[in-house]
């Protein structure tokens, strides 16, 4: 299955958007666990404050990709200013974790 990569980036003084829709997304994304290689949140850089969000993701198609992050309760609540949705190679590094 293809990875994508996707890029969100947050709205400037969104922070309290971010946190007051977190745990939604959090569950959200634990839905397809089992797809995700990487994520977490993007950082400002005072390194402290959350500012964006970053999967990377397997899906079978781009449109399956875009239609999954629109769903994303930050997507829904409108708190990115950017999303960039790539396909993505994994070349370099130990990949994903070994769940067994």
């Amino acid at each position: 299955m293809p990875l994508f990569l996707i890029n969100a980036r947050d709205k400037s003084d969104s922070l309290a958007l971010r946190m007051a829709t977190r745990e939604a997304h959090l569950a959200w994304a634990a839905e397809v666990r089992d797809r995700i290689a990487v994520a977490g949140p993007v950082f400002a850089d005072d390194g402290q404050t959350m500012a964006g969000s970053t999967f990377i993701i397997a899906f079978d198609s781009l449109e399956e990709a875009r239609l999954w992050a629109a769903q994303d309760p930050y997507a829904r609540a409108g708190l990115f200013e950017s999303v960039e949705i790539r396909p993505f190679r994994w070349l370099i590094g130990e990949g994903p974790p070994d769940e067994g």
